[in-house]
């Protein structure tokens, strides 16, 4: 896994090696291992290598046998082998052993259909210098991140945002719209970004930019049946469902041990992570090491069932316990590389994690992750059918009992809610169920209010929640509204939450801080595609989630971890920054003065909640006053660390030099 970076222009002659070399130095952290730069004529292409294939020999970027066609690459090709052995036999030669280099020689043969044969997570350059062009791809799931800044007959790009702001002509401005739309749905959507004029090629997608301008295209669409189909496909035995999905999730885990350094694993002690670990320590790997995050507050803490899992499947297994005051320490440099703001500190002990495995010598991990939305394991699934169902008898006494089954964590205990609650709360909107986004409307309504604190010029320029479904209903597939309703629940979760927050902020993001490559088999185009054609009752049986996969892990997992209750992945909020003491940055950034220069926020209702917090030392009962906590806090640091590049107090080391923009210690090859 590395970071690229680049620029195209061709409205004026540019010294392109300066900045080329600034961008690097943003990206050490993805590529600590060596540094390349090309530029020539209009295109410029850098890259930070972080070594896992072809340790002595890959380095980037990588040209074609004439050297005409160049390629930046930050990722994996996973079945790179099959695609090599092809490409040989049509006559292309290879200089390098690398999966990157298969990259130009498919280019020459294929052009833009390249992507259908690529099984892998990726975003990719590809300068074109005959055909004066620029091709850039990202993978189907939106694993890998490419941002980029076009203005007239110029593109500058990279794989993180700080990257592109080392080109001083890049205005920095917090995009209004995007600080809204987190407000609402925890993520920005569609190709937007925390910054104005800086936007993100969508999963699924390709870019070519040459003179004419820029065109975007997708390569592939998450599609689920129709009626019709599905009525077709109800007639398959549900033993060759769960047949094809024990091959499929095999084969997706042994091609992604393929590299040249260890591969390892978290372990979550959940289905996923042990699922997928196991597959590794029975077939691959008898002396695989894992890694996982435990907490000192109990109501977060999982390793009692990560230590089940590791004495059950016998792996190495090293542990990170993180406290509140380390998450409040380190979250100043979990947003510098989330880069968005974000409403859990869930990131900041996956940050920790990555800097463990780090620790142990390890590049390669493998993650459960992506198999809680393309199996349905979500409770956001089951809300929905419950609701549908209470809808068909909205009076019924009875079956909102079922939401207390979903949320024992809310309605149970001593702080837990009556059924006046569940009527008053759960049956918002019960009745619209022939909206497209029925199923996440009560979400997007809760978390809506928190942009109360945002400022007047924000909210009327963005509208409320109407206003939102209808900016997000616009990205919407015409047949959205001809699928299951667990399918179009699936799909806009897919689309909002995957690939812009929880592989953004928590996966790719947080372990390349520390250049760890997380690789996802349940995100293998392979499975996600299976997992979509299956018959809803297979993924979700009744409000039995991720049913199938149950089924295929039976007999590879300990029954007492397929069988344990789901607990959400969470991490402590209020009293990381409040009461352990609070950190200096806190009060620095949280200060009126501070909130006032920011311009983002009504600074009266901020500063009340905020002395709400100081008094009760963040002991806040409510779930959205905690995000609303976070997301304040985010946004504040977005501003000091990109926009008004300042420095914060409490800011480690390493990410103040990253802010300041100082140099790699890697030398930089410049290919001619």
């Amino acid at each position: 896994m590395c970071g690229i970076a680049g620029i195209v222009n061709f409205a004026a002659a540019e010294d392109k090696l300066p900045l080329l070399r600034r961008m690097l130095a943003q990206l050490q952290h993805r590529g600590p291992d060596a540094g390349g730069i090309f530029a020539r004529g209009a295109a410029g292409l850098a890259h930070a290598r972080l070594s896992i294939i072809d340790l002595s020999g890959g380095g980037q970027p990588i040209h074609n046998e004439d050297r005409s066609v160049w390629v930046t690459f930050n990722g994996e090709i996973f079945n790179y082998p099959d695609v090599r052995e092809g490409l040989e036999a049509r006559g292309h030669r290879f200089y390098t052993r690398t999966d990157t280099e298969v990259l130009v020689h498919l280019y020459e043969e294929e052009g833009e259909k390249m992507f259908r044969h690529l099984n892998g997570q990726f975003s990719f350059a590809i300068w074109d210098e005959q055909r004066r062009r620029m091709l850039f791809g990202r993978d189907r799931m939106g694993i890998r991140p490419l941002f980029y800044h076009a203005s007239a007959g110029r593109i500058v790009f990279g794989s993180e945002i700080k990257a592109l702001f080392a080109d001083p002509s890049i205005p920095r401005r917090l995009d209004g719209q995007t600080l809204s739309d987190v407000f609402s749905c925890w993520s920005p959507i569609g190709e937007r970004t925390a910054f104005e004029d800086i936007r993100s090629l969508p999963p699924g997608h390709f870019a070519v930019f040459d003179e004419r301008g820029l065109v975007i295209r997708a390569f592939w669409r998450l599609r689920f049946p129709d009626a019709a189909e599905s009525e077709r496909l109800a007639e398959r035995p549900f033993e060759s469902w769960l047949e094809e999905v024990n091959d499929l999730v095999y084969d997706a885990t042994r091609i992604r041990l393929r590299a040249d350094v260890p591969v390892g694993a978290y372990l979550s002690g959940g289905l996923d992570s042990t699922f997928t670990t196991a597959l590794v320590k029975r077939h691959f790997n008898n002396r695989l090491s894992t890694f996982s995050v435990a907490f000192s507050d109990q109501r977060f803490d999982e390793s009692a069932f990560q230590r089940e899992a590791v004495a059950a499947l016998g792996t190495a297994h090293r542990e990170c316990r993180c406290t509140d005051s380390d998450i409040g320490r380190i979250f100043p440099r979990v947003v510098w590389h989330a880069e968005t703001p974000i409403l859990r500190t869930a990131p900041a002990p996956m940050f920790l994690l990555s800097r463990l495995v780090r620790s142990a010598d390890y590049k390669v991990v493998l993650t459960g992750e992506g198999a809680d939305e393309i199996f349905a394991g979500y409770n956001i699934f089951k809300e929905d059918r419950v609701r549908r169902f209470w809808a068909r008898r909205p009076d019924s006494k009875l079956r909102p009992l079922l939401v207390a089954r979903l949320y024992p964590y809310i309605f149970g205990g001593p702080n837990s809610k009556s059924q006046s609650f569940v009527q008053g709360f759960f049956k918002r909107h019960l009745s619209r169920t022939a909206s497209p986004v029925y199923s996440h409307l009560l979400r997007w309504e809760n978390t809506g209010h928190l942009k109360g604190f945002l400022g007047a010029e924000i909210n009327a320029a963005n509208g409320g929640l109407e206003a939102f479904i209808e900016r997000f209903t616009a990205l919407l597939p015409p047949e959205h509204n001809e699928w299951h309703p667990l399918s179009r629940a699936q799909f806009i979760e897919i689309q909002l939450f995957l690939a812009n927050y929880l592989l953004s902020s928590q996966g790719d993001r947080m372990a390349m801080a520390h250049s760890v490559e997380g690789r996802y088999p349940f995100l293998d185009y392979r499975v996600v595609e299976l997992a979509a054609r299956m018959p809803p009752r297979y993924r979700l049986n009744g409000l039995k989630e991720k049913f199938v996969l149950k089924k295929a892990a039976a007999g590879v997992v300990p029954a007492q971890i397929v069988d344990r209750p789901k607990q959400p992945y969470r991490a402590p909020i209020g009293r990381c920054f409040f009461g352990n003491p609070t950190p200096p940055y806190v009060e620095e950034l949280l200060s009126e003065r501070a909130l006032r220069q920011t311009g983002c926020f009504d600074v009266p209702q901020v500063v009340r909640f905020i002395e709400k917090c100081r008094r009760q030392e963040g002991s806040l009962q409510a779930e959205r006053e905690n995000m609303a906590l976070v997301g304040i806090l985010s946004i504040q640091l977005l501003d000091h660390l990109f926009i008004r590049q300042q420095p914060v107090a409490q800011l480690e080391s390493a990410a103040a030099d990253d802010a300041a923009g100082r140099g790699s210690g890697v030398e930089i090859a410049v290919m001619p």
